[in-house]
């Protein structure tokens, strides 16, 4: 028997609780993984609280992300001892995830843990600091660079967005944050930013062409905030959406696509290919440094994920949040 957090719902209302749990239990996979590390994102709050209908299968233990070891593989990707990482798949949604001490997995979600990144960091990374990596690599492939100008980066407390600015600040771009909590202004730039401003003047509606401001955008939050940081995005810029904190919708026109030539690229992290995700990893691992870790997460024990969860949807957890399943 081991631990798990378990989702179930009944008439239509889902309950959490952690419970014991069987491997007999667990959904099919060609692999079974001691889990060392999983996080608790955004996803995985509104799966938990119930606020939004992530789970799509129950009974479910949630979790997007896991770290782990391997004690069992019919697959010849994988050797047992190895150390595996997953992000997405629908795991945590439609698969037993990440926030219990075992899980069962189709190998092909897999990636072996990239050298020089050990097992906890790797979680501290996480689906957050993946996704940013990715869409750091499709401004790079638009063709954006450091002497392109200013880079937005919304949404900027969490996790998305700090790894974002820590990246590109690596990478030598001016960027420029923006945040609903004008308080963490300093931890911001202790990220890389160079620049702050309130999520206000973005966060209303606005007109469908303004004043050219940005290179580049990494948005993480949707609605008028990114309908805002298009119509601001110079000719030729390249504006990235992997979030929606604010909203799904996207009340914008098409003026600046078809009259500054302005590139919108979706981010998906959840069924990425393997050969997207292995570069990305294998660039995180080139240009973070010991030291990106240490204030950019918070670690807490699996009892503790329901309670911290309900904080992240308020807006109360900066950075990232990391689950020890062993403590």
């Amino acid at each position: 028997m081991f631990k798990g957090l378990f989702i179930t719902q009944e008439d239509k209302k889902s309950a959490v609780s952690i419970v014991d749990l069987s491997e007999d239990q667990l959904p099919e996979g060609d692999v079974l993984i001691e889990v060392h590390y999983s996080t608790l994102n955004y996803k995985d709050g509104l799966a938990i609280t119930g606020k939004s209908p992530v789970v799509r299968s129950f009974p479910m233990v949630p979790g997007i992300d896991l770290v782990g070891k391997v004690l069992q593989s019919d697959s010849n990707r994988f050797s047992v001892g190895d150390l595996v990482v997953l992000n997405g798949f629908g795991v945590g949604e439609v698969h037993w995830g990440g926030l219990a001490e075992k899980a069962r997995l189709k190998s092909d979600w897999l990636i072996p843990l990239p050298k020089g990144i050990d097992a906890k960091q790797s979680m501290v990374i996480g689906t957050a600091g993946y996704t940013a990596m990715l869409s750091v690599l499709a401004l790079e492939k638009q063709g954006v660079t450091p002497d392109s100008g200013d880079i937005l980066v919304t949404g900027a407390n969490g996790g998305v967005g700090s790894f974002a600015i820590r990246l590109l600040n690596r990478l030598g771009y001016h960027v420029v944050a923006s945040t609903g909590r004008m308080e963490e202004s300093d931890y911001l730039k202790s990220l890389g930013a160079s620049d702050i401003v309130d999520r206000k003047t973005l966060s209303e509606p606005g007109k469908p062409l303004q004043k050219e401001r940005w290179a580049g955008v990494i948005d993480c939050v949707g609605s008028h905030t990114l309908a805002n940081a298009c119509a601001s995005t110079k000719y030729g810029g390249v504006v990235t959406a992997c979030g929606l904190a604010q909203g799904m919708d996207f009340p914008a026109s098409v003026a600046p696509f078809i009259l500054r030539g302005v590139k919108l690229i979706g981010i998906d992290s959840v069924m990425r290919p393997l050969a997207d995700r292995i570069e990305a990893w294998q660039r995180l691992s080139e240009l973070l440094q010991p030291t990106d870790y240490d204030n950019i997460c918070e670690e807490i024990a699996l009892q503790d994920v329901v309670e911290t969860a309900y904080k992240l949807l308020d807006g109360k957890v900066r950075g990232r949040v990391i689950v020890n399943i062993k403590a």
